[in-house]
């Protein structure tokens, strides 16, 4: 377990001081982190994380659907998710400079914008959408790019190793309640009005949704990042640290899982019950049982749990993917994903706090924690992209079956590999963290 210290983040909080920020209320919120506390701007930028995750789950999913029932094939939606995630790493490099420089607060407020843009743009193309795929995958890109960037950074720079477990538990568990709620509320609207006027509104709210975190966000302070933003330093640093080759590997096995299931299991909801209705209650179902794991898990989960818990979470992830050899149904999608929901937690929790842990092992590191936020995102991109495009290239030889579940079951070894990288990290993470005295 990382030790409790006065400052909860020295480097960050030494950075801050130099940079000229005003740190009379940022000390009081200092010493909260520092006894695993959550302070009010922490809270905030959680309720801004849950606006965005729920307007992106209340239409995310049905997005895909909309996309199958125009056109039935995997191709379409699997190049939308493709150049989605293309785009996403391109913005997190090409934006890293601004967040570095500028107002990164900003950066998060137009990610918001876009993914408004994005479902205003299904809204005008209707139907049409289906042959523009690939280019609103970019807009979702985009969009994903410019928030996750400025909120990676942002919330590294408030919370610290004593608190960060418990903020990730508790962003997981409202992700849980929102991811729970919302798809449920689509496919119900879905289903009780027609397909054009259910499929409009969903759409629209979640336009407004995007509209309303962007006004949320200025309640969040101003951060002014400072220095040059380094083009080149992910390859420098996979390059030269062993520490980062190992967590690039392993966030690239979870992105390898990621980006397929992303949006498969949704689908095979879909084509097994062909019910909006069902899907809706599918992800009500096994968001719930993600949201009481994430209770526990953000409740009672310790820094010293992260290496057995982290791999009981990779097993179970796997190992239930072995469901779809005996029968794919609606029975079965739901034991699977339950199991994932249950086990999820186990999974992200530690590899979340331990990256992030990696990325303020000391003060120069903690001063290039944008291109270590991007170096992040391109391992989860990396993954994501490799698995999409083995997909692709095996769905366009071969649709039966038999061949969907043996890709599937390896594309889902994911969390094993990042598991094999990570057990390397955890003990020099938490090693790295030197006891201070309070």
């Amino acid at each position: 377990m990382h030790p409790k210290t006065k400052s909860g983040f020295p480097a960050i909080r030494q950075i801050l001081r130099q940079s000229g920020q005003d740190l009379t209320h940022q000390d009081r919120e200092d010493r909260n982190r520092g006894h695993g506390q959550l302070d009010t701007q922490a809270k905030l930028l959680l309720f801004v994380n849950v606006l965005f995750i729920t307007a992106g789950a209340l239409s995310g999913t049905f997005v895909n659907v909309y996309l199958w029932k125009v056109k039935s094939q995997f191709a379409p939606i699997a190049w939308y998710t493709f150049s989605t995630h293309l785009a996403g790493a391109l913005t997190f490099w090409l934006a890293g400079v601004w967040v570095k420089r500028f107002n990164k607060m900003n950066a998060l407020r137009l990610g918001m914008a876009i993914s408004a843009l994005f479902y205003l743009l299904v809204l005008v193309l209707g139907t049409k959408v289906v042959s523009y795929a690939a280019l609103i995958g970019l807009v979702q890109g985009m969009a994903a790019g410019f928030f996750w960037l400025a909120f990676n950074v942002v919330y590294f720079e408030i919370t610290g190793p004593d608190n960060r477990d418990l903020f990730n538990g508790w962003a997981g568990l409202l992700a849980s309640g929102g991811g729970m709620i919302a798809p449920w509320i689509s496919g119900y609207l879905i289903s009780h009005l027609s397909d054009a006027r259910g499929y409009t509104l969903i759409f629209t709210i979640s336009l407004v949704l995007f509209v309303l975190g962007v006004v949320i966000s200025f309640f969040l302070k101003k951060r002014q990042s400072e220095g040059s933003y380094s083009w080149t330093f992910a390859f420098h640093s996979l390059r030269k640290d062993t520490n980062w080759r190992w967590a690039f590997g392993a966030l690239a096995g979870q992105g390898l899982r990621e980006g397929v299931f992303g949006f498969i299991i949704g689908l095979m909801v879909y084509i097994a019950t062909k019910s909006e209705m069902t899907l809706g209650n599918y992800w009500l179902i096994t968001s719930a049982v993600g949201l009481g794991s994430y209770y526990v898990v953000g409740k009672w989960f310790k820094p010293s749990y992260r290496k057995w818990g982290m791999l009981c979470g990779a097993l179970v992830m796997s190992g239930v993917v072995s469901l779809f050899f005996w029968q794919v149904s609606y029975v079965t999608l739901l034991i699977f994903g339950a199991a994932v929901g249950l086990s999820y937690p186990l999974f992200s929790v530690p590899m979340i706090s331990t990256v992030f842990d990696l990325i303020g092992t000391n003060e120069e590191s903690a001063r290039n924690r944008v291109e270590y936020v991007v170096l992040r995102e391109f391992g989860l991109d990396a993954g994501r992209l490799l698995g999409i495009l083995v997909f692709l290239v095996v769905t366009s030889f071969n649709t039966t079956p038999i061949t969907l579940n043996w890709l599937i079951l390896l594309i889902g070894t994911g969390p094993l590999i990042a598991w094999f990288c990570m057990k390397r990290l955890f003990s020099r993470v938490e090693a790295s963290h030197p006891k201070e005295e309070n």
